[in-house]
């Protein structure tokens, strides 16, 4: 039995959430993250990598709030290998409150109604030990999840309609 944490496991057999996954940052994102790193440079407007992305259906808000009129939306850019451009050697660069809602409400699903009683895709739930929780071992707990979830969806409306507010932002 490995006592190796479940994000080390995942990285040995697949690529992890931090590796060719597109992280969308609201302004307030932009802004924790600018005041506490010395980047100011780590965004970019992109369509998502997958064309059914932005055709979902199971959360209109999402759809009206993020995209902008040409499909794009404001993501942390890659690395040229492909990683979270904050993804180092040892896990992430960025303390875990400066860190974009996305990646501190992972992985939990989500709408704008509330969190879903299933994980989201991608966390491979079978390199679990047995007797592991999953919310256990990312030491995650439903209440905190849902304070990022609601301060999500309060970002995305002063997103909104504010792409030159960004550009500058992360200028």
């Amino acid at each position: 039995m490995s006592d190796e944490f479940l994000c080390a496991r995942c990285a040995k057999h697949q690529s992890t959430c931090c590796q060719a996954t597109d992280i969308y940052v609201t302004l307030g994102d932009v802004r924790r993250i600018s005041a506490a790193s010395s980047t100011r440079d780590f965004t970019e407007f992109r369509p998502p990598a997958d064309p059914a992305y932005d055709q979902t259906e199971e959360d209109p808000y999402w759809q009206k709030h993020v995209f902008r009129s040409d499909g794009k939306r404001r993501v942390v850019r890659h690395q040229p290998n492909g990683d979270c451009w904050f993804l180092g050697s040892q896990g992430c660069t960025l303390e875990k409150e400066v860190r974009p809602l996305i990646c501190r409400l992972y992985p939990f699903d989500y709408t704008a109604d509330g969190l879903k009683d299933q994980p989201a895709g991608g966390c491979p739930v079978e390199l679990l030990q047995r007797g592991e929780n999953l919310l256990q071992v990312l030491a995650m707990d439903r209440e905190q999840a849902e304070m990022y979830r609601t301060q999500l969806y309060a970002e995305l409306t002063e997103s909104e309609n504010s792409d030159a507010v960004s550009e500058s932002a992360a200028a």
